[in-house]
């Protein structure tokens, strides 16, 4: 799951949650994101 955390005051970058773990991204960095639906694991 990815969540956005927070922005910053001028809106970049961007603080999101990834799997626990906390990344702060630019825009241009968000751009190269590509996001799918994970399948099921049982």
């Amino acid at each position: 799951m990815i969540r956005v955390v927070r922005r910053a005051p001028l809106g970049d970058p961007i603080e999101v949650e990834i799997r626990g773990a906390r990344i702060c991204v630019r825009h241009v960095e968000l751009a190269m994101f590509s996001v799918e639906p994970a399948g099921d694991s049982a």
